[in-house]
């Protein structure tokens, strides 16, 4: 994915070490691990489960990000196998919301997981939508985006690897009725390339763009 006609931006915070000048703003931002799929192009076992990344499952691996940066609440969404998907993060401090209607689409996950996020007993400003595909994505990458939007780069976040567009992607809490209505396989890609006030934030982190579609991505 390119970055297309948004505007990059350098991150606004130092965010090495593993803290950012604000643990409290991560603390006001939520997490959404989509984590309901068929894994169809994979072949016959669930990659979510069967595939790992340094030593850990694909799902474990990739909440586990979300869960060193410091976001909270971290809600991940089930529906393909969702008992073992949940089974798979049960010892983490997360959510597990599932989703009936996974089949229509990844929308229904992302609907499922802003929902749960807005229902919240603490309010959030902002929510990371992470894929449990993708497990290479480091915290300082989710720490950025966190920092940019703390610093009000923009109010739709990616970060971008050498001017290439990739995810988790950060939404303002305004987006998040938009996020409930959207339809299809899609998510909230939408929402992003359409916003007026969306960004890429410049991160060196290839884990962006390397996701897990078939066993040759390992």
């Amino acid at each position: 994915m390119t970055g297309g006609d948004l505007p990059i931006r350098e991150a606004p915070a130092a965010v090495g070490g593993g803290t950012l000048d604000g643990d409290r703003d991560a603390a006001r931002v939520a997490g959404v691990v989509l984590a309901a799929g068929t894994s169809s192009r994979y072949g016959e076992r669930n990659k979510l489960l069967d595939a790992t990344a340094d030593g850990d499952p694909l799902v474990r691996a990739a909440t586990r990000t979300l869960v060193e940066a410091g976001v909270d609440p971290v809600v991940v969404v089930v529906g393909h196998e969702a008992d073992r998907v949940a089974a798979a993060v049960e010892d983490l401090p997360v959510a597990v919301v599932e989703n009936e209607a996974f089949a229509d689409g990844q929308s229904t996950s992302v609907r499922a997981g802003i929902e749960a996020v807005a229902a919240h007993d603490r309010p959030v400003e902002a929510a990371v939508v992470a894929l449990g595909d993708m497990p290479f994505v480091a915290a300082d990458t989710v720490r950025a985006l966190v920092a940019a939007h703390a610093a009000a780069v923009g109010d739709a976040l990616a970060p971008a690897y050498e001017g290439r567009r990739g995810n988790p992607v950060l939404f303002d809490r305004r987006f998040f009725e938009a996020l409930t209505d959207v339809d299809g396989d899609v998510g909230g890609r939408a929402i992003l390339l359409g916003s007026d006030d969306a960004a890429l934030v410049a991160v060196d982190d290839p884990g962006v763009g390397r996701d897990v579609d078939e066993r040759t991505d390992l």
